[in-house]
């Protein structure tokens, strides 16, 4: 179902860019010629409130309406009605999409443990994302848990247990040997170079349970910081330039 609004929309483009008449484009899409010649008494303010929510939305992606409403009244103090807002955000499609939950039975979860000092329990995860040309590059984070400090990210296009291994080993050296290292159930981490590498330096790795990512909630946690203020915020063209938080050597591409 089309719109008025939008059918209006389509009839003005059909007289702008088409050449059409005004009596034509309003019989070709459906709309009277009043509806064609409306225009609302604070169609300028409302230009702005799209201008405002077009430019919070992009800066900051994660953020619903709630957080873009009190974002223009609180802080850029405009005492614009919250239903004139919404329909204007609803207009502008900017409705974050809610993910449908799936529901799987599962077995009890163990509790997340709190770790007492730093260096207890390290917490290691990955995440991907798509270079400018659709490449897929991969992020290795480590965090401590007990102060949710990031330890590292390691960037690249590939990142075996090898890797992974490395990139331990020069966290050990300036950090300190972790008691265990919390993680999921990933190739990398089940390999048996990673097992025998745990088992030399004393370091127990701590399987989540399948399914259950919020066993390792400090980690995810830090992940989707990672996503939301760095990864989503720009296009990298190479996986060095996001490791060293460059877009390109020459122009920036924001998403």
């Amino acid at each position: 179902m089309v719109r008025p609004s939008q059918r209006r929309e389509m009839a003005s483009w059909a007289v702008k860019v088409r050449g059409s008449s005004i009596n034509r484009a309003c019989e070709l899409f459906g709309v009277s010629q009043t509806c064609y010649r409306y225009r609302p008494k604070l169609w300028g303010e409302n230009e702005q409130i799209a201008q405002w929510l077009l430019r919070v939305t992009d800066n900051q992606r994660n953020w619903g309406f709630g957080l873009c409403y009190l974002f223009l009244r609180n802080v850029k103090g405009y005492v614009w009605n919250h239903k004139r807002v919404y329909r204007i955000y609803k207009l502008l499609e900017l409705n974050l999409r809610i993910k449908p939950r799936r529901r799987l039975v599962r077995a009890a979860p163990q509790p997340l443990r709190v770790p007492a000092s730093i260096n207890e329990v390290w917490s290691m995860d990955f995440m991907h994302d798509n270079l400018s040309d659709g490449r897929t590059y991969r992020l290795f984070n480590v965090l401590d848990d007990f102060n949710r400090e990031g330890l590292g990210i390691e960037v690249d296009l590939s990142l075996p247990a090898a890797r992974v291994i490395r990139s331990l080993e020069q966290i050990i050296d300036w950090r300190g040997r972790p008691k265990a290292i919390r993680c999921d159930n990933g190739p990398e981490y089940l390999s048996g170079v990673l097992q025998q590498w745990s088992r030399r330096k004393g370091i127990r790795i701590d399987y989540i349970q399948p399914g259950q990512p919020q066993q390792n909630a400090y980690v995810e946690r830090f992940n989707r910081t990672v996503r939301y203020d760095w990864l989503s915020q720009s296009i990298f063209r190479m996986p060095q330039h996001a490791g060293s938080g460059r877009t390109t050597t020459n122009d920036p591409i924001w998403r």
